[in-house]
């Protein structure tokens, strides 16, 4: 694990670098989505009921959460390079463990363990990237990455539907075992280590307290960080609430809820291409306010849809979805560039708060999302709630972050 000579920070990464980025921080997105269509089968399997195995989703966002928190910090003490592989042997431990689980118990503690490995690709992912580039173009590099990373995870819940329809469940966590092992593997040959060389070898615990109190009393990284979880909040609801809403309220399959989940995730994937390629040209602060109105956009046609059509189908939920995934898209990679770059030599630790509050935030909102659509006979709560969160979200820009000035 020792660390290879990093290149400085002018120095094309590569393409190599770049796929292996990709492929690090896949991982992660893909373990919660290729679980989805999988949730109501695992139910009957375990013989839990669909609360206690939702917490295989929202825990596991508890525990990316949480991880990147203290992965971000442990990466600007110790390396970029040695603390990713370390999550990655866990990711594949895990993986194999939840495979093995033969009570519910078991298995939501393998998935929360899970995620402390997987979330490893994408905190440091985003550091990487911001040792390498300034901010907007770290936006711009991270709306490409970003958007090559979503082709794999957009297709997991297809795989996830198929794999459980045809396999089992197990055969859905062997699948993401193997793909951490090959990334791991990879990673140990190819990954150098990028940690600026002005931090000056590992940082002492009160430096990176200091660099966590002025991160934190900054109005400008709490508006870009908040903006992070805002941005991101519509899409949990959707993970969380739409299993229920599809599978159990409008009787389709899970290998159908996988091909609705495909469909709208090419938004996402649309508004990274607009990130890539407009950042630069716009600035962060422009494209983060552009995808929080897009995405306020799609909520509001979620709700004249839900009111309108007499008897809403899947297209009611993953029309108004795709566009606020195009929102999310566009806002997102912005959103964490803003936030690494208020202090680029703390850019883990700004990275691994980012990320605690967007994956801790849709950790709550995964959860939360099922209480109100367990009564419900529509799809109406999960309008609502991303409805609020469109508004919160474009509230929080306007009061903290747009007379933010850029940084390098």
């Amino acid at each position: 694990m020792t660390p290879n000579a990093a290149p400085p920070p002018t120095t094309n990464p590569g393409i190599g670098l770049m796929l292996l980025l990709i492929a690090m921080a896949s991982i992660g997105p893909l373990s919660v989505n290729i679980i989805v269509p999988a949730v109501p089968g695992l139910a009957a399997s375990l013989e839990a009921d669909p609360g206690t195995v939702q917490l295989t989703i929202s825990l596991f966002f508890g525990g990316l959460a949480c991880a990147q928190l203290v992965l971000g910090t442990l990466s600007d003490r110790y390396g970029r390079r040695p603390v990713l592989i370390a999550g990655f042997i866990i990711t594949v431990i895990t993986s194999f463990a939840a495979a093995a689980a033969t009570n519910i118990t078991a298995l939501v503690a393998a998935r929360t363990t899970q995620a402390l490995g997987a979330s490893t690709g994408i905190v440091i992912g985003r550091a990487i990237i911001r040792d390498l580039y300034t901010r907007d173009r770290a936006a711009s590099m991270l709306g490409w990455v970003t958007m090559s990373t979503v082709l794999l995870p957009m297709f997991g819940p297809l795989l996830g539907g198929v794999l459980d329809q045809w396999f089992g469940w197990r055969a859905i966590f062997i699948f993401v075992g193997c793909a951490g092992l090959l990334i791991l593997i990879w990673a140990m040959l190819a990954l150098p280590e990028t940690r600026p060389a002005h931090a000056g070898g590992a940082m002492s615990s009160a430096q990176l307290w200091k660099e966590a109190r002025t991160l934190l009393t900054n109005p400008v990284f709490l508006g870009f960080v908040l903006c992070c979880g805002m941005i991101s909040g519509p899409y949990y609801a959707i993970l969380g609430g739409v299993p229920h809403v599809v599978i159990s309220q409008m009787g389709r399959t899970s290998t159908e809820l996988g091909v609705w989940f495909l469909l709208s995730s090419f938004g996402y994937m649309l508004g990274n291409f607009f990130a890539g390629r407009f950042s630069v040209r716009f600035g962060v602060n422009a494209m983060v306010l552009w995808g929080l109105l897009i995405e306020l956009v799609g909520a509001i046609l979620g709700l004249v849809l839900i009111l309108g059509l007499p008897e809403p189908g899947p297209i009611a939920i993953f029309a108004p979805a795709a566009l606020i995934y195009i929102g999310n898209g566009v806002a997102l990679p912005n959103a964490i560039a803003g936030a690494v770059s208020v202090r680029p030599q703390a850019a883990g630790t700004a990275s691994g708060v980012a990320g605690f509050v967007q994956m801790g935030y849709g950790a709550v909102v995964s959860q939360v999302i099922n209480y109100p659509l367990a009564g419900a006979t529509s799809a109406m709560p999960l309008i609502l709630a991303m409805l609020a969160q469109a508004i919160a979200g474009v509230v929080i820009f306007w009061l903290l972050v747009r007379r933010s000035s850029p940084a390098e």
